[in-house]
Protein backbone atom coordinates (compact mmCIF):
# COMPACT_ATOMS: atom_id res chain seq x y z
CA UNK A 1 0.00 0.00 0.00
CA UNK A 2 2.77 2.43 0.92
CA UNK A 3 4.57 1.46 -2.29
CA UNK A 4 1.47 2.23 -4.35
CA UNK A 5 1.13 5.65 -2.73
CA UNK A 6 4.84 6.32 -3.30
CA UNK A 7 4.53 5.25 -6.96
CA UNK A 8 1.50 7.52 -7.42
CA UNK A 9 3.39 10.41 -5.80
CA UNK A 10 6.36 9.74 -8.07
CA UNK A 11 4.05 9.68 -11.10
CA UNK A 12 2.46 12.97 -10.07
CA UNK A 13 5.89 14.53 -9.47
CA UNK A 14 7.05 13.26 -12.87
CA UNK A 15 3.96 14.69 -14.61
CA UNK A 16 4.41 18.04 -12.85
CA UNK A 17 8.11 18.10 -13.79
CA UNK A 18 7.34 17.30 -17.43
CA UNK A 19 4.63 20.00 -17.44
CA UNK A 20 7.09 22.55 -16.05
CA UNK A 21 9.70 21.58 -18.65
CA UNK A 22 7.14 21.85 -21.47
CA UNK A 23 5.93 25.23 -20.19
CA UNK A 24 9.53 26.49 -19.99
CA UNK A 25 10.18 25.32 -23.54
CA UNK A 26 7.01 27.04 -24.72
CA UNK A 27 8.07 30.25 -22.97
CA UNK A 28 11.49 30.08 -24.64
CA UNK A 29 9.81 29.61 -28.03
CA UNK A 30 7.46 32.56 -27.38
CA UNK A 31 10.42 34.75 -26.35
CA UNK A 32 12.33 33.72 -29.47
CA UNK A 33 9.33 34.61 -31.64
CA UNK A 34 8.94 37.93 -29.80
CA UNK A 35 12.63 38.73 -30.31
CA UNK A 36 12.41 37.83 -34.00
CA UNK A 37 9.38 40.10 -34.42
CA UNK A 38 11.14 42.91 -32.57
CA UNK A 39 14.26 42.55 -34.71
CA UNK A 40 12.19 42.58 -37.91
CA UNK A 41 10.23 45.60 -36.67
CA UNK A 42 13.39 47.48 -35.76
CA UNK A 43 14.94 46.66 -39.13
CA UNK A 44 11.82 47.91 -40.90
CA UNK A 45 11.62 51.08 -38.80
CA UNK A 46 15.31 51.74 -39.38
CA UNK A 47 14.97 51.21 -43.13
CA UNK A 48 11.93 53.49 -43.41
CA UNK A 49 13.52 56.15 -41.19
CA UNK A 50 16.76 56.10 -43.15
CA UNK A 51 14.83 56.33 -46.43
CA UNK A 52 12.87 59.31 -45.12
CA UNK A 53 16.05 60.99 -43.90
CA UNK A 54 17.76 60.38 -47.24
CA UNK A 55 14.81 61.80 -49.20
CA UNK A 56 14.63 64.89 -46.98
CA UNK A 57 18.40 65.36 -47.08
CA UNK A 58 18.55 64.98 -50.86
CA UNK A 59 15.68 67.46 -51.27
CA UNK A 60 17.45 69.94 -49.00
CA UNK A 61 20.80 69.46 -50.72
CA UNK A 62 19.18 69.80 -54.14
CA UNK A 63 17.39 72.99 -53.10
CA UNK A 64 20.56 74.53 -51.68
CA UNK A 65 22.68 73.51 -54.67
CA UNK A 66 20.10 74.80 -57.14
CA UNK A 67 19.88 78.10 -55.23
CA UNK A 68 23.67 78.41 -55.26
CA UNK A 69 23.85 77.59 -58.96
CA UNK A 70 21.06 80.05 -59.74
CA UNK A 71 22.68 82.82 -57.69
CA UNK A 72 26.12 82.22 -59.22
CA UNK A 73 24.69 82.04 -62.74
CA UNK A 74 22.65 85.19 -62.29
CA UNK A 75 25.67 87.05 -60.90
CA UNK A 76 27.82 85.88 -63.83
CA UNK A 77 25.15 86.76 -66.38
CA UNK A 78 24.69 90.18 -64.77
CA UNK A 79 28.42 90.88 -64.92
CA UNK A 80 28.65 89.81 -68.57
CA UNK A 81 25.54 91.74 -69.60
CA UNK A 82 26.72 94.87 -67.81
CA UNK A 83 30.13 94.57 -69.50
CA UNK A 84 28.50 94.19 -72.92
CA UNK A 85 26.15 97.10 -72.27
CA UNK A 86 29.12 99.24 -71.18
CA UNK A 87 31.05 98.39 -74.34
CA UNK A 88 28.02 99.05 -76.54
CA UNK A 89 27.28 102.36 -74.81
CA UNK A 90 30.92 103.43 -75.22
CA UNK A 91 30.84 102.45 -78.90
CA UNK A 92 27.59 104.32 -79.45
CA UNK A 93 29.02 107.32 -77.63
CA UNK A 94 32.17 107.16 -79.76
CA UNK A 95 30.15 106.91 -82.98
CA UNK A 96 27.94 109.77 -81.82
CA UNK A 97 31.00 111.89 -81.02
CA UNK A 98 32.51 111.04 -84.40
CA UNK A 99 29.31 112.03 -86.18
CA UNK A 100 29.13 115.23 -84.16
CA UNK A 101 32.71 116.06 -85.12
CA UNK A 102 31.97 115.37 -88.81
CA UNK A 103 28.92 117.57 -88.74
CA UNK A 104 30.67 120.44 -86.94
CA UNK A 105 33.83 120.36 -89.09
Amino acid sequence: MIQEVAMKENAVITIISITIIVLNMMMIIVLDIKNAIMMATMAEVTAVTMAEIMVATMAEVTAVVMAEITAATMAEVTVVVMAVITVVVKDVAAVGAGCFNLINN
